[in-house]
């Protein structure tokens, strides 16, 4: 944890340094208008303010100053948009319409959604960030963000979201259908409720490699609470029947159809993972994918062929870790797959239902015919509950979970 931010004396509009970095900022308009006392600046300024700060002192960087509750504005090499054209990366206060923002439009940058109402909102595009600010009864469709998408003082909305990191503050009655490759966030928000990304766009695929994430390392439903209350719990899933399209609906309009927009779980480029929700079978099988150029495509279709021969089973959960060889042996008991971890990163998956180590054995054979491809399927029910653990537990300890 970054080391507490200490007090510089004489300096009435507020001096911090942290890190060897200084801020000044008008500390008296934050507690003032804080609805979070006791909040300590260790945690305000952590390394992501953009994020992490308070709305009345957050920025896309450290490399502003706020004098007397102001920003002023940023000049650091992070932000190298046209100033002249900052309006198109802000959707403030708009009622009742439908907003887009199309491949091509944002590339990456910066994007603030706030004080909108009665609204459809589609951005259809990577960025580097995304804040969605005072916003009421809106449906918003993010696409791939690099880093943060953070929501507050949100009521009544709906999302399809893809991050990297994803924050709500202050929110009430929001549901998500979420790709977040760290542990999704909620603090003093209630009724949140979340369910697997489910999306298809013809340029997703490469808004997802321009953001750097993974399609099979989705925490969606790994929730953190900073606030709980003992009388309720502030977040739920969403029944798995639950579709994207009911939500946040699919625009029609002329110029969306070249985007070729599908929710169905077997068009989304993100395996849909039954997550936390309670299992119905005692009985789960590890299959792990070795890198060898296919090992993305090849474990789609593997998951495509489970799902349509044996509808009792389904995906759990994923992830595309880096493994040594110390760490292969010890999931898979063998030194037989020391070289291939080598290669690059690996793709575990958790299959859960009646037979499944079986099932997945069967369609293993048949998916690997004609392929020098190297894989890993359970062998037996009895080992595959420990290699179940092993894997998971170093994926989320090599995350940071």
């Amino acid at each position: 944890m970054m080391q507490s931010c200490q007090q510089s004396p004489g300096s009435p509009s507020g001096s911090f340094e942290g890190r060897g970095i200084k801020f000044n900022v008008c500390i008296r308009r934050y507690f003032d208008q804080s609805r979070m006392p006791g909040r300590n600046w260790s945690w305000l300024l952590c390394g992501n303010a953009s994020s992490c700060l308070p709305k009345q002192l957050s920025c896309c960087c450290w490399d502003c100053r706020y004098v007397n509750g102001r920003r002023r504005p940023c000049v650091c090499k992070r932000d190298k948009r046209d100033r002249s054209n900052l309006k198109d990366f802000i959707i403030d206060g708009k009622k009742e319409e439908t907003v887009h923002r199309l491949p091509g439009t944002v590339n990456g940058e910066q994007i603030l959604i706030q004080n909108c109402e009665n609204c459809n909102i589609y951005i259809f595009d990577h960025t580097a960030t995304v804040s969605v600010d005072d916003c009421n009864n809106c449906n918003i469709f993010i696409g791939p963000s690099k880093t943060s998408v953070f929501i507050r003082d949100c009521k009544q909305c709906k999302f399809v979201i893809a991050c990297q990191q994803f924050r709500t503050r202050d929110c009430f009655q929001i549901d998500t259908f979420l790709l977040c490759a760290t542990q999704p966030i909620i603090e003093s928000s209630g009724r949140m409720r979340f369910a697997c990304f489910q999306y298809y766009y013809s340029q997703l695929e490469q808004h997802l490699k321009s953001s750097g994430l993974s399609i099979f390392n989705n925490n969606w439903s790994n929730i953190h609470d900073f606030t709980p209350t003992p009388e309720e719990v502030n977040f739920s899933l969403l029944p798995e029947n639950a579709k994207p399209e009911d939500f946040v609906p699919i625009p029609t309009e002329e110029e969306f159809q070249s985007l070729d927009l599908k929710c169905d779980t077997e068009s989304s480029l993100v395996p849909v993972t039954h997550g936390s929700r309670p299992t119905t079978s005692n009985e789960s099988c590890l299959v792990i994918f070795f890198n060898d150029g296919y090992s993305s495509d090849r474990a789609i279709k593997f998951i495509l062929a489970i799902k349509s021969q044996f509808p009792h089973c389904f995906l759990t959960r994923t992830k595309e870790i880096t493994m040594g060889c110390e760490d292969a042996k010890r999931v898979t008991g063998s030194e037989s797959y020391s070289k291939a971890v080598s290669q690059g990163p690996v793709i575990g998956l958790e299959i859960n239902g009646a037979s499944s180590v079986h099932h997945c054995q069967g369609v293993m054979v048949e998916l690997m015919k004609g392929s020098t491809g190297l894989i890993f399927v359970s062998q037996s029910v009895q080992a595959a509950e420990q290699q179940i653990e092993h894997f998971f537990t170093f994926a989320d300890m090599q995350m940071g979970l």
